[in-house]
């Protein structure tokens, strides 16, 4: 797999960097600012870039500007985000528009190589990822009156895990549940947040991204 990495503090791209080298990846570029990055991708055409949100010169999102922009004019290079923040409002901007191939998660999460590269893989493969974390605050700060509050315990389970990009088969073997159990249970959380079978969308996205702008 053929990765850029951006990020403006060099200590947390270099650390990026070994990581990745010693995952059996190969970083083709690095970049430092959003216009640097885009420069990289439009040259290296990479599978993945790996970007910071907050990068120069204003550091606000210009990084998150970018990754959109990757996404628009090079469909074929999938984008996974990272931030320091648990930022809702960023992940549901980033998921606007088209989710697949894209992903979103804290800086705090990469120092465990296996996510990293578990991301790395989902995303590639057109798939979408959220940190958990960001899901399950929100899911405790769900208002009364919401429907993300009439979830069970059960059911936030499983909307935490499909954020994450699972399967109900890996849904299942996390939870030590059936994966026909998993099934009813998305089930529920599609009637709850009021998501109608639709052949045209995928439901689990929807649901992430219903709590994301809750």
């Amino acid at each position: 797999m053929r990765i850029v990495v951006a990020d403006d503090v060099m200590i947390v791209r270099a650390g990026l960097v070994r990581l990745l080298d010693e995952a059996g990846m190969h970083v083709c570029g690095e970049a430092s600012d959003a216009a640097q990055l885009l420069r990289l991708v439009a040259l290296e055409h990479p599978d993945v870039a790996i970007v910071d949100i907050r990068m120069p010169p204003t550091h606000r999102d210009e990084g998150l500007v970018a990754a959109k922009e990757i996404r628009s004019r090079y469909p074929a290079t999938s984008v996974l985000v990272l931030s320091q923040y648990v930022a809702s409002r960023y992940a549901a901007r980033l998921l606007e528009d088209q989710p697949a191939g894209l992903g979103y998660l804290l800086k705090e999460r990469v120092s465990d190589v296996a996510v990293l590269v578990d991301a790395l893989h989902r995303v590639a493969g057109g798939g979408c990822v959220i940190d958990p974390a960001i899901v399950q605050r929100l899911l405790d700060q769900a208002r009364p009156s919401s429907a993300a509050a009439e979830l069970t315990g059960r059911e936030r389970d499983v909307l935490t895990l499909m954020a994450e990009g699972c399967s109900n088969a890996a849904i299942g073997q996390r939870l030590r549940i059936r994966e026909r159990t998993v099934e009813a249970v998305c089930a529920q959380i599609f009637a709850k947040l009021g998501l109608p079978p639709d052949p045209d969308v995928n439901r689990r996205v929807l649901a992430v991204i219903k709590v994301l702008r809750a």
